[in-house]
C-alpha cells in the first residue's frame, strides 16, 4: 500500500485534499489526522472492517477501545444509548477539547469498534484540520493515536510516517500538535464518574462542573501492581515506550543528578549508550555525552507537549540505558507521569527524598 503525505494546514487549504481523506474514509480506508492531542488514525466509526483495519495497521489488541470524533452534539443521538445529565455538562464546558466520555453505547456503534463493551467512549476534537475532516467526510471518525501499539504517540506526521508507512492510506500534516498528551476519559456510566485515563482537562476542573469524581485505583498505584487492572482496557497495556531501557529517578534534585551522573560513567564504561532526560533548570547538572531538555517546570505544558517527541529522540539517538527526572506536582504532574510511568515499565528508582524533588 501507498502511504499518501498531505500538507494541509492554515496556510495550505487544497480542497481536494479534504475530499481525497473523506472518499479514504467513506470506503473504509484509513487516515492519520492532527487533532489537538496527538495525531489520530482514522476510520469510519460504524464499520467493523474499518475498525478491524485500525487495529491491524497498529497491531493493536482488539479488547482495546476506540474513541469516537464527532464534531457536534447531535451525534449523541446516533452513538449514544442514553446521555447523562453530567455528560451534557462536561460537554457544555470542555467541548470541543481533549475530554473523551464513555456512555452506553447505541445499537449502531459495532462491537469491533468498542473491543467488545457495551459502552462508547466519544469526544469532540477542537482541532479545526480534525474538526473540518469530520465534518467534510460526513462520517464519525473512530481514532486511536496513528502509531505503532506500544510506542511514542505521534505529535507531528513524520512520528506517523516512521509507524504506519505503508499500512494506511494517507496522512495529512498539519505540523505539530498543541498538547501533545491523549485526551482525558472519563467514565460517566457509573453512580460516580470516574476517571480512567488522566490528561490536560484535570478531576479538580470536572469537579468543579458536575461534583465528586474519583480516579481509577489502577492509575494512584505508583508501581505496577498485578492485583490492580485498569478500568479501561488499554491502560492495561505497555505504552509510550522507547527502545532502550528508560528509568525515573525521583529523589532531592542534586542527589539525582549525582546518582545518574554517577550510573551513566558506569553505563558508558560497559560500552551501553546512555541518555538523560531532564528539564530546562536542571540540564546541565549532568555529565552524559547524550542529553535532552524535556521543557520547563515554570511551564509544564512545554513538558506535556515534548514527552512524545523526546522519547523518539531516545530512539534516534540509539540509547540503550535512559534515565528521566520525575515531572509529578502541577495541574499536569498526573498525565504525565502516567504516560512515563507506562513508558517505563514503572522501573523507578527511588533516592531518599527530602524537598526540592524532580
Amino acid at each position: 500500500m501507498n502511504t499518501f503525505v498531505e500538507l494541509y494546514n492554515e496556510e495550505n487549504r487544497d480542497s481536494a485534499v479534504m475530499a481525497r481523506a473523506g472518499e479514504i474514509l467513506k470506503n473504509g480506508g484509513l487516515v492519520a489526522f492532527p487533532t489537538e492531542t496527538v495525531y489520530g488514525l482514522g476510520g469510519d466509526a460504524l464499520n467493523p472492517e474499518a475498525s478491524a483495519k485500525i487495529y491491524a495497521a497498529k497491531g493493536r489488541p482488539s479488547d482495546n477501545p476506540l474513541i469516537v470524533h464527532i464534531a457536534d452534539m447531535e451525534a449523541l443521538k446516533v452513538l449514544v444509548s442514553e446521555v447523562p445529565e453530567k455528560a451534557r455538562l462536561l460537554a457544555d464546558c470542555f467541548w470541543p477539547g481533549p475530554l473523551t466520555m464513555i456512555m452506553p453505547k447505541s445499537e449502531a456503534v459495532p462491537y469491533a469498534t468498542t473491543g467488545g463493551l457495551d459502552t462508547v467512549a466519544v469526544r469532540m476534537p477542537s482541532h479545526p484540520i480534525a474538526y473540518e475532516l469530520i465534518r467534510s467526510s460526513g462520517i464519525y471518525i473512530a481514532a486511536p493515536s496513528a502509531n505503532t501499539s506500544g510506542r511514542p504517540s505521534p505529535t507531528t506526521a513524520q512520528h506517523v510516517y516512521e509507524d504506519l508507512n505503508g499500512r494506511i492510506d494517507m496522512i495529512i500534516d498539519s505540523g505539530k500538535v498543541d498538547i501533545g498528551l491523549e485526551s482525558s476519559i472519563v467514565d460517566l456510566t457509573g453512580d460516580v464518574p470516574t476517571i480512567l485515563r488522566p490528561g490536560y482537562i484535570t478531576k479538580e476542573m470536572m469537579e468543579k462542573v458536575i461534583g465528586p469524581v474519583t480516579i481509577d485505583r489502577a492509575l494512584l498505584a505508583d508501581r505496577e501492581d498485578p492485583n490492580l487492572r485498569p478500568k479501561a482496557p488499554g491502560m492495561k497495556y505497555k505504552h509510550y515506550a522507547p527502545k532502550g531501557e528508560l528509568i525515573i529517578v525521583e529523589g532531592q534534585r542534586q542527589a539525582v543528578a549525582d546518582a545518574v551522573n554517577e550510573l551513566t560513567e558506569k553505563n558508558e564504561a560497559a560500552g551501553l549508550k546512555t541518555a538523560v532526560i531532564a528539564s530546562e533548570e536542571t540540564l546541565s547538572l549532568y555529565r552524559a555525552a547524550c542529553k535532552v531538555s524535556i521543557g520547563s517546570r515554570e511551564h509544564e505544558e512545554s513538558i506535556a507537549a515534548n514527552l512524545y517527541d523526546v522519547l523518539r529522540q531516545m530512539d534516534e539517538m540509539g540509547a540503550e540505558r535512559i534515565y528521566s527526572e520525575s515531572f509529578a506536582g502541577g495541574s499536569l504532574g498526573a498525565a504525565i507521569m502516567n504516560r512515563l510511568l507506562k513508558a517505563a515499565g514503572h522501573h523507578v528508582l527511588r533516592l531518599e527524598t527530602q524537598k526540592d524533588n524532580v
